[in-house]
């Protein structure tokens, strides 16, 4: 995939290729090949998301107030 590709393109064509693994009409070195690519897309997708969340601020009430604080998923 190139690094122009969207989101949700990487998406499509890691359902495409999730998909033809379930099917399990591929021959062996297809399927690593298939299985190979699925995880470099996988890795870009997980980054994507990454950026995406350092990006994202919420509001929050501050002494009456409303302020924007960075989005962590970390309690």
């Amino acid at each position: 995939m190139s690094k122009n590709s969207n989101f949700e393109e990487q998406m499509q064509k890691l359902e495409e290729i999730v998909a033809e693994l379930e099917k399990g009409e591929l021959n062996l070195d297809d399927s690593v090949a298939k299985f190979e690519e699925g995880i470099k897309i996988s890795k870009e997708c997980n980054k994507t998301l990454q950026e995406a969340e350092k990006k994202i601020n919420i509001l929050v009430s501050k002494d009456g107030e409303m302020a924007e604080e960075p989005f962590t998923t970390e309690e």
